[in-house]
């Protein structure tokens, strides 16, 4: 639903964005705004606070291809000009008059909320929808938030509790949330002015980062290092689960650094499956040598084989 106040905000700007932006720049464009101000990274900082808050508004709008739709029809017929208001100079006449060097039309706000409604399916500005058809009440105003979640939460879901507006409510968050996620809680927006139903409330979800895993789809990843002895010769190590006793993994003898070991059914619990652990080998080199150490190592150089692994590298990338 189009929300009144969209003739005066100009979103693409608020977020330095060109008006023909994708999907993918508008959310990275948006998540380098919101680190930039968020009331976490700017403790006390109302204008900080205001900002982000802004910035919200604008990508939750934005984001969502209906509402960007809606909003770019809206502003399309405000020419990005200030808000409309009923008679005068300056008014609805300013924006549908003179459509093909034709006079100006005056309208009235009655005129005015039938053709919002019957241009959007829904109410227009004055909560009515339909060109003099049935008119319906309308949807109360979407509203948006963020919750932070600490990453076992993002994994397995939780539910929370937040006040939105000065309104405390439940939220229940799903298994395998990631990081930027939106999720949307029907009902939960602002009531409707005209006896409609309210609209609906837009959560953002931010995963804090863990400090061994992280979530790819259903699938958990983590970094396991490996001795050289081990990888060399092949070992059997013990790799830790997301809230759960570890998991034995065998290693095969000539492991390389990077090899992914799989550990089915140890990932993300979410509706569409189960994931998987995924383990990625990164064999550590000693430091430090004592004398001894660099004595054997030195010997192992010398039986051989006498094989680099960058014998055919200067010329593949000769060829490229």
């Amino acid at each position: 639903m189009a929300s009144n106040d969209w003739f005066d905000k100009d979103f693409y700007a608020v977020l330095g964005v060109a008006k023909d932006v994708s999907a993918a720049d508008l959310k990275k464009q948006y998540r380098k705004l919101a680190r930039q101000f968020h009331p976490d990274s700017n403790p006390g900082d109302a204008a900080a606070e205001a900002r982000f808050k802004e910035i919200s508004e604008a990508h939750a709008v934005l984001a969502d291809p209906k509402q960007r739709q809606e909003y770019d029809a809206v502003r399309a017929m405000a020419g990005g000009r200030p808000r409309f208001a009923p008679g005068g100079s300056g008014g609805f006449e300013d924006v549908f008059g003179g459509f093909g060097g034709g006079p100006r039309v005056q309208y009235s706000q009655g005129d005015f909320d039938d053709l919002l409604g019957g241009m959007f399916g829904g109410g227009g500005a004055g909560g009515f929808s339909g060109f003099g058809g049935a008119r319906r009440p309308a949807k109360g105003r979407d509203i948006t938030a963020r919750a932070a979640l600490d990453f076992t939460s993002a994994v397995q879901g939780d539910t929370l509790k937040l006040t939105v507006g000065g309104k405390t409510m439940t939220v229940k968050i799903p298994a395998g949330v990631h990081d930027g996620q939106k999720i949307k809680l029907a009902g939960k927006g602002d009531a409707s002015t005209t006896g409609g139903p309210p609209g609906d409330l837009i959560l953002t979800v931010q995963v804090r980062p863990h400090p061994v895993f992280t979530m790819d789809g259903l699938n958990l990843r983590l970094d396991v290092p490996v001795t050289f002895a081990e990888a060399a010769l092949g070992a059997t190590i013990e790799v830790p689960t997301l809230g759960g006793s570890p998991v034995r993994l065998k290693v095969a003898p000539g492991t390389p650094s990077g090899r992914v070991l799989r550990v089915k059914g140890r990932g993300v619990a979410g509706k569409k499956g189960t994931g998987d652990l995924l383990a990625s080998i990164q064999v550590v080199v000693p430091a430090h040598l004592t004398k001894e150490q660099v004595e054997h190592l030195e010997a192992f150089v010398k039986a051989g084989p006498n094989e680099s692994p960058r014998a055919d590298l200067v010329a593949k990338a000769k060829a490229n």
